[in-house]
């Protein structure tokens, strides 16, 4: 058993002393899938850090003790000792593989290095071992790819990059921190089986980060939800999806998009999570939460136990404490509301034209670089997007979706050579250059998937989100920027003082809302928008689908939408792009491809799809 006994984590800042975790305790048994959820900022990742002795150099553990088998603290252990166990006995899967993966060495020596590091294996049975790994894990041509650098996979085979290395030591315990939020519904599929699989021939345990609930309702025996630096509730599978008792559980379930919410709102859940620098003496979901009472903003809760089957649940909140008198309004039961009438976007034309895109590399290389090949990365790619529409463009990792969206935005002419037409009003932005190209970027703006590597680390946020109005707007003086900037932050989620501090100071999914805030900011007609909410979790993920619609009602905004969540197409898309090797296999609107898929490959696609699924 791995057992986290009352730990607490804090982090030196210029605010203070950061509580990042307040007295959390769970065990996770061999064998076990144990879901930690809940917003980004709560500690989850914080957890995982902790729980590896991974901390940043201002943070540090105050209190409380990581128990493995029962006799050894990890806590306690010298930084010598803590090496045999980190990677062999506990492995952990990142959350970005791009900051995770040393960006100078092949994927191979990584994965050798691992191997050679935490079992017997060396040399050519070494790299025999990370080659099946490789295939594993999906990455095709696995004797092939095993010799790439990093910068050379897409984001998804980075991330199997990641996972391969944290299975092939055949670890006891693995953390693994959103392990498939990079990864297309059938590589996800594809991993979570073969978690499965490991559990049942090795024993292993897994504590599975996410801000998935469909993956957490297929996957895991036990789910805590946490929230603020603390769990709030914790119950098997069977018993969070049946009867969740927190109210912040029932705001997340109700916040997942999916086609019958199609046309209104989603549930989002108003305000931020609180700063963890101020001392609480009341709830902390408390300002945010439909049901608060006095108790609750007076009083902080304890856990409570409640009976049942196969361990106890228990919950962090007031209403469900003994011999407290609740109001009546508290006592109501949550209500979904029903979905308002969408208004009607002008589509009159078409903003964007692709005609016969074609991308393609030179690749290899050899001596003076005279053997090189040509990779065909997009191949005779053709669609519309009319004004106010948005397009989902759809298909497995590495099938040419970024590259696509990254060439009509102009970022791939001095790598790689673009053939075809992108008609953005008319002007195709394949022959702009100078002012007419820095115009037409204006009208278009780009998400980008992987928020770290696209912020620069040494700029403020304020400083991060001027940068493209200075550029773009010069119509506006400083307070007119310092205005919409402020604006765009709250619009966003983000509370004001993130904007005097710097990228590595946020959670992945605060990153991703200072990329999204970035792009909105020059008011575009256009956004590719390049899995922009695959980094959120579902409470945040509903604050930013609702704003996208919201604009693009208001302002007759149009989306290419580059993503694997299929929830979030049915929710936001009108007409979708299947995309397989390079080429689109099937489009249509959305209803059409994603209840009568007519390509095989789209059927597939489609059956790989995690539900939420109540577990009986």
């Amino acid at each position: 058993m791995l057992d986290i006994q009352n730990l607490k984590v804090g982090l030196d800042t210029d605010n203070g002393v950061v509580r990042a975790l307040d007295g959390l305790s769970l065990a996770i048994e061999r064998g076990e899938t144990f879901a930690l959820v809940g917003e980004s900022g709560c500690g989850k990742s914080m957890t995982a850090l902790a729980l590896l002795r991974l901390l940043p150099e201002n943070g540090a553990v105050t209190g409380g003790r990581i128990m493995i088998d029962g006799n050894t603290d990890l806590v306690e252990l010298p930084e010598v000792a803590m090496r045999r166990i980190r990677g062999r006995r506990v492995a952990m899967i990142f959350q970005e593989p791009s900051t995770s993966l040393n960006p100078v060495m092949r994927v191979g020596a990584q994965l050798v290095e691992a191997i050679e590091t935490h079992t017997e294996l060396r040399g050519a049975a070494a790299r025999a071992k990370a080659i099946d790994w490789l295939g594993r894990v999906g990455i095709p041509e696995p004797e092939r790819r095993i010799d790439e650098y990093p910068f050379r996979l897409s984001g998804g085979q980075k991330q199997r990059i990641m996972i391969a290395m944290a299975l092939a030591t055949e670890p006891d315990f693995l953390v693994a921190d959103e392990p498939t939020t990079a990864l297309d519904v059938t590589i996800q599929a594809q991993i979570l089986d073969l978690l499965k699989d490991l559990q049942k021939e090795q024993g292993m345990g897994l504590l599975l980060i996410t801000h998935d609930l469909a993956v957490v309702s297929g996957m895991a025996h036990r789910v805590a939800l946490m929230y603020a630096g603390q769990i709030i509730e914790v119950a098997s599978a069977a018993e969070f999806f049946n009867a969740p008792k927190h109210p912040y559980a029932h705001a997340l379930l109700r916040a997942l998009p999916d086609a019958q919410k199609r046309g209104g709102s989603l549930a989002a859940i108003g305000g931020t999570v609180p700063p963890l620098w101020q001392t609480f003496n009341a709830c902390r979901f408390a300002p945010r939460c439909e049901r608060a009472f006095d108790t609750c903003r007076n009083q902080a809760p304890e856990l409570i136990d409640f009976p049942a089957f196969p361990k106890p649940h228990s919950v962090r909140c007031w209403l469900h404490a003994p011999n407290i008198v609740i109001p009546a309004e508290a006592a109501r039961p949550e209500v979904v509301e029903a979905a308002a009438p969408e208004k009607t976007a002008n589509t009159n034309g078409n903003l964007l034209e692709v005609r016969d895109l074609r991308v393609s590399f030179a690749i290899g290389g050899g001596f003076l670089k005279r053997s090189k090949r040509i990779f065909k990365a997009v191949d005779g790619v053709s669609f519309n997007i009319r004004a106010g529409e948005t397009l989902a463009l759809v298909g497995e990792s590495g099938c040419g979706k970024t590259t696509t969206g990254k060439a009509i935005v102009q970022l791939l002419r001095q790598i790689g050579t673009i053939e075809g037409q992108a008609l953005l009003g008319g002007k195709d932005l394949f022959t702009l250059s100078g002012d007419a190209l820095r115009e037409a970027r204006r009208s278009i703006q780009i998400i980008f998937q992987d928020p770290f590597a696209s912020l620069n680390p040494r700029m403020r946020v304020f400083d991060v989100l001027e940068e493209g109005l200075l550029a773009l707007r010069p119509d506006l003086d400083a307070g007119a920027r310092r205005k919409s900037i402020e604006a765009m932050v709250d619009q966003v989620g983000l509370r004001q003082d993130a904007l005097d501090r710097y990228p590595h100071e946020f959670s992945g999914g605060q990153r991703q809302r200072i990329a999204i805030a970035r792009a909105l900011a020059v008011e575009p007609k256009l956004i590719v928008c390049d899995e922009p909410t695959s980094a959120l979790d579902v409470s945040v993920q509903a604050q930013i689908l609702n704003l996208l619609r919201q604009l693009q009602r208001d302002m007759g905004l149009s989306f290419l939408f580059i993503t694997h969540n299929i929830g979030v197409v049915e929710y936001i898309a009108d007409t979708v792009a299947v995309m397989q090797s390079g080429r689109i296999v099937e489009a249509g609107s959305s209803q059409a491809v994603l209840q009568h898929p007519q390509h095989d490959y789209t059927k597939t696609l489609l059956a790989a799809v995690p539900r939420l699924q109540v577990p009986a």
